[in-house]
């Protein structure tokens, strides 16, 4: 019985490699093995963003999330990234929005957004419910 599945699966293995070959060559999509690959594995993941894919109720939204996997994927093993700590976070989020130290009602006065900077206190838990609310970001960035 066992050989029997072993040469039903081999027949269905053929049928998948063919049908994969035509769709690698149709869809551009494969194992990112190189910068050229990566490069035009995003034109397609970008594609898919143009016609909505990213919508989970698309179509191509499956097609769209394992491109994001191999992405990522590719990314991670060759474009690894510093860990950030909240602190590096905030100030980076001061700088995007523009913010003074005085404009940060979710950490509190001026003086104590001062000492969190100078790595004198901590963000505080309720710092990071404020921040993570008003900049649209999960908690956990800040950890």
């Amino acid at each position: 019985m066992r050989a029997t599945k072993k040469i039903k699966a081999r027949h269905s293995l053929a049928s998948v490699q063919k049908g994969w070959e035509a769709f690698q060559k149709m869809s551009g999509m494969r194992h990112i093995a190189n910068d050229k690959d990566y490069e035009e594995v995003v034109a397609l993941a970008d594609a898919l963003v143009d016609i909505g894919a990213m919508d989970e109720k698309h179509a191509s939204h499956s097609l769209f999330a394992v491109l994001a996997d191999l992405i990522y994927a590719y990314d991670q093993r060759n474009y690894r990234q510093a860990d950030v700590h909240g602190v590096d976070l905030l100030r980076f989020l001061m700088e995007q929005h523009d913010l003074r130290q005085n404009q940060l009602p979710e950490i509190g006065t001026q003086s104590v957004v001062s000492e969190i900077l100078a790595g004198k206190r901590d963000l505080t838990v309720t710092h990071i419910r404020g921040l993570s609310e008003r900049f649209g970001l999960s908690p956990a960035v800040f950890f």
